[in-house]
């Protein structure tokens, strides 16, 4: 039991990447709560992982800077401390083009991928640095890398944000005992994809990384010793190449 004794807070645990490392987690030995906008979602998902006290629920909107704290203050309430919180949540739209591109869907981009990320991370690093220990994993995309007509401007500049907000929270706690790490997926099957531009065929679902995959990811960099620090993990399906 990899994780036994750890703790752990996920956001975007009702579904996709967010679900899977919650289950993942449990059955490695963490005791997890995990968040995201639709408690009917979490609770599906805390049924299917066994249930509290190993898993508990927190409806959350993080890009709502007072409830991504209230998410952090709950959690060391009923965990006792945090020692592992996972970003997960995240969004993509259909209409994702320039040409297209709503400045309303702008801002969502930013204020749930990016600022949503800021929210969490600022609300629990004082609590890390006071125990002077904490790790911190980002699920970034490889839209976040280069840029990517498929993911779109908004995903594409909030990935990036993300990825660059990450390391150097990484760079700046080093010294306090906190690690970040940022994981950074290719085409990945979950329900992100009913937001695309083009229906993805069934095919094509089937070669896709699935949340499994990232959560495994996930597991393996939080499992590791305080001493080892994986700063980045870039995963893709065997057809992704990468360069």
């Amino acid at each position: 039991m990899a994780l036994t004794g750890k703790t752990a807070v996920i956001t975007g645990g009702g579904s996709g990447i967010g679900a899977a490392t919650a289950a993942a987690f449990v059955q490695a030995g963490a005791r997890v709560v995990i968040a995201g906008r639709r408690e009917a979602s979490l609770r599906t998902v805390a049924d299917a992982a066994g249930g509290e006290p190993a898993i508990l629920c927190q409806p959350t909107d993080v890009a709502q800077r007072d409830q991504a704290r209230t998410l952090i203050e709950s959690s060391i309430t009923r965990l006792g401390h945090i020692d592992i919180l996972v970003m997960a949540a995240g969004i993509n739209v259909k209409r994702r083009a320039m040409t297209e591109l709503s400045p309303e869907d702008w801002d969502r981009h930013i204020n749930i991928n990016l600022t949503g990320a800021f929210n969490c991370v600022h609300a629990v690093l004082d609590h890390m640095r006071e125990r002077r220990s904490g790790l911190i994993i980002t699920i970034s995309s490889v839209a976040g890398k280069r840029g990517s007509k498929l993911g779109g401007a908004a995903y594409t500049a909030s990935k990036f944000g993300v990825d660059g907000f990450t390391r150097t929270v990484g760079a700046e706690e080093l010294e306090n005992g906190i690690r970040t790490c940022v994981i950074s997926p290719g085409e990945v099957d979950t329900e992100i994809l009913r937001h695309r531009p083009s229906p993805v065929t069934d095919e094509h679902r089937a070669r896709m990384l699935k949340g499994e995959d990232i959560a495994a990811g996930v597991l393996f960099v939080a499992s590791l010793p305080d001493r080892a620090c994986v700063p980045e993990l870039v995963m893709t399906p065997a057809y992704q190449v990468w360069t």
